[in-house]
């Protein structure tokens, strides 16, 4: 161990090594995770004396509470809305409760602070809720720099507890006890949502994949429909299939509406494969590959931006404005690092991702409309640093509610600053590029640094805090999930009507539970889950770390 206290950065890689390791262990379908696997080597390694500079720790944190922020904001904004408040019912009843019975768990035991909100943090199993009660920690008066030192401390153990109790509670609760209490079967009843979002279209498994791809190109003969011009042809079909060329005798014509169609011409039709088809019948009989006439199709990833857009499905968009969405095909949507149905009546979001191909006109144009092409520019590091400067502001700002002095810390400052920052460049894409890729490496890079530094400054006072409280630790862990859960269940069920596979997915989103929601797709066979899991998710990746803050504020005072 020597040569650990010596060398404080091949103490701090060798945690996240060994924590990750540990993390990919697999009890039945639950794994720790990276993070909580982190945290338990770091806190047997800090027992041993090992430390790094806790400076360290507190730049690791505001850079992940930052990135956190900067990815969820424009979804976060465009939850802002009716369908969204509808689903922030159940984050705010998280918040109540889980805040609630913290709270109450410090009085009726006689808790110091950093045990009350290290029990919030794992109970919620937030990883950034240690991060704010911390940081608030260290700004309270009438304690000794060894008492607060001590309360950080037992943030981190009282947290790692919690967090397993709290985790393996909130996996077994969504993916297994709740389906049987809703009385369902969770791969058939996402089955049924999946197959009506995509009308027609056969749903699949989430281990299959289409023997005949649903986006096809075909050539044809015309030997009958000549007359008709390539935008009357496209017109009538809505859209879904294109002319995307056309050879008459040896030479290639540019597909523009106007361009009347003869009697001879070889036609290449791009579409939905059951559209192509049946465009097929009425063109003439199918060719093989003409030389010349295959047309390559751009695919691009374009955000959402568009206020006019966001709140509608695709489909929706199209039949309001066919000149925009027509010969453009979705092929994926992603939110907040999450994969969605990728189906024309999956309601976008601000800041949502898709997935389109078309001709690289069409696409243009459908950019144009929806909102901006991704483009893998560098990371503007001026506009990072200055959102991370002014969330430090922010958190320094103090308020004082009767005897309770609440400040947000440079967590919830950070955090806010993030999200303020992460929507007005979904809004303005031209500046502050922090490419998807990045922010998430920098997000899960900064918690897993501020975890391991954490784990080894609590190492040598776990012991004594585990010993004093061997049952309330993993029952408040246990408690402090079912309850909102379940309540949760039961308001949005009865009261908001929510459909039990969103319903389940939603509450381990109101959890911030990634080990949770795979474990509920696994089960589903399906990402239908996802549809209310992203709300929630964003919801209370804001909420939650600023109940760090507020306990904290509450009990010290």
């Amino acid at each position: 161990m020597n040569l650990l206290r010596e060398n404080p950065v091949l103490a701090l890689f060798a945690c996240l090594g060994l924590g990750y390791l540990v993390g990919r262990l697999r009890v039945g379908r639950i794994t720790l995770g990276g993070i909580c696997g982190t945290l338990i080597v770091s806190m047997l390694i800090g027992t041993q004396h090992v430390s790094v500079n806790s400076d360290v720790k507190n730049v690791a944190f505001a850079l992940f509470i930052f990135s956190l922020g900067y990815i969820a904001g424009p979804q976060f904004v465009s939850n802002l809305n009716a369908k969204g408040l509808r689903f922030g019912v159940l984050c705010a009843l998280e918040v109540v409760v889980v805040l609630t019975m913290a709270y109450g768990f410090a009085k009726g035991f006689d808790l110091d602070v950093g045990t009350a909100a290290g029990i919030l943090a794992g109970a919620a199993t937030e990883s950034a809720v240690v991060g704010t009660a911390q940081d608030a920690i260290g700004k309270l008066t009438g304690l000794s720099h060894d008492q607060i030192v001590q309360a950080q401390n037992h943030v981190a153990t009282a947290y790692s507890v919690c967090y397993l109790f709290g985790l393996v509670s909130i996996v077994l609760l969504t993916s297994q006890v709740f389906p049987l209490l809703l009385r369902i079967e969770l791969p058939e009843a996402s089955r049924k949502i999946w197959e009506r979002m995509r009308g027609d279209d056969a749903a699949l498994e989430a281990d299959e994949e289409a023997a005949l791809p649903a986006l096809v190109g075909r050539t044809y003969l015309v030997s009958q429909g000549e007359g008709s011009t390539v935008g009357d042809f496209e017109r009538v079909r809505d859209d879904l299939v294109t002319i995307e060329g056309v050879k008459r005798g040896e030479k290639v014509l540019a597909a523009e509406p106007t361009l009347t169609l003869r009697r001879g011409d070889q036609v290449l039709v791009v579409g939905r494969r059951a559209a192509v088809l049946d465009a097929g019948h009425e063109l003439g009989p199918e060719t093989a590959g003409v030389p010349g006439l295959d047309s390559p199709l751009a695919v691009r990833q374009v955000v959402v931006t568009n206020k006019e857009i966001a709140g509608n499905s695709l489909d929706r968009v199209r039949a309001q404005d066919g000149q925009y969405t027509g010969g453009v095909y979705l092929t994926a949507i992603q939110r907040v690092d999450h994969q969605l149905p990728a189906v024309g009546s999956t309601e976008l979001h601000q800041g949502d991702t898709l997935t389109v191909v078309g001709s690289r006109g069409r696409v243009d144009r459908f950019a144009a409309k929806v909102g901006a092409t991704v483009r893998q520019d560098t990371t503007d590091y001026i506009y990072i640093s200055l959102g991370i400067c002014v969330g430090v502001l922010i958190g320094m700002i103090t308020v004082h509610a009767g005897g309770a002095a609440l400040a947000l810390g440079t967590g919830g400052g950070c955090l806010i600053s993030g999200l303020f920052f992460g929507w007005l460049r979904s809004q303005r894409p031209t500046f502050g590029a922090y490419p998807p890729a990045a922010a998430q490496t920098m997000k899960d890079l900064g918690l897993s640094i501020f975890i391991a530094v954490t784990g080894l400054a609590a190492g040598p006072d776990a012991g004594a805090l585990l010993k004093e409280y061997p049952v309330l630790l993993p029952a408040a862990g246990v408690l402090m999930v079912v309850v909102p859960a379940f309540l949760s269940l039961f308001v949005g069920r009865r009261l908001l009507g929510i459909e039990p596979p969103i319903l389940i997915g939603a509450i381990a989103g109101q959890q911030c539970s990634t080990p949770a929601i795979t474990s509920i797709t696994n089960v589903a066979q399906s990402s239908v889950p996802m549809l209310g899991y992203t709300i929630t998710y964003t919801l209370s990746n804001f909420l939650l770390p600023l109940t760090g803050p507020v306990l904290v504020g509450l009990i010290g005072s």
